[in-house]
C-alpha cells in the first residue's frame, strides 16, 4: 500500500514523499523551487528537479521520528510497529521542532 506526505518547509509546501513497494521518493514541487528563497529542507536532499529515491526512508525523514519513551507511546498509542518509519514519521511528525512538517495526503482509499 502506498503511502504518500506533504512535506512543509518553514509552513510552505517544499515537496512530497512517497512511500510505495519499491521504496522511498521525495520530490520536490515545481513551484517551491522556483521560489527565489526556496531552501533545501536538508543538505542531504539539495533542491532539484529530479525525484530523490531509495530502498530505505531518507535518514534526514528518519531522524525527524521520536525515541524512547516518546516512541514508544507513539507505537502503543496508534499501534504503530516501530518497523514502519513511514507510519511512524505520519503520526508524529506534523508539528516536529524546526522548519520542516510532514502531513500525511489522505486517499479516498483510506
Amino acid at each position: 500500500m502506498m503511502k504518500q506526505a506533504v512535506v512543509f518547509f518553514q509552513d510552505r509546501r517544499a515537496g512530497i514523499l512517497i512511500e510505495d513497494e519499491n521504496g522511498y521518493t521525495f520530490v520536490y514541487d515545481a513551484g517551491y523551487l522556483a521560489a527565489p528563497d526556496a531552501q533545501a529542507v536538508s543538505l542531504t536532499l539539495p533542491l532539484s528537479d529530479r525525484p530523490y529515491r531509495d530502498k530505505v526512508l531518507f535518514p534526514f525523514f528518519d531522524g525527524l521520528i521520536p525515541e524512547g519513551w516518546l516512541l514508544d507511546i507513539a507505537e502503543r498509542n496508534w499501534k504503530i510497529d516501530a518497523r514502519d518509519r513511514m507510519a511512524l514519521l505520519l503520526a508524529c511528525c506534523k508539528d516536529c521542532i524546526g522548519a520542516v512538517g510532514v502531513q500525511p495526503v489522505i486517499t479516498k482509499e483510506e
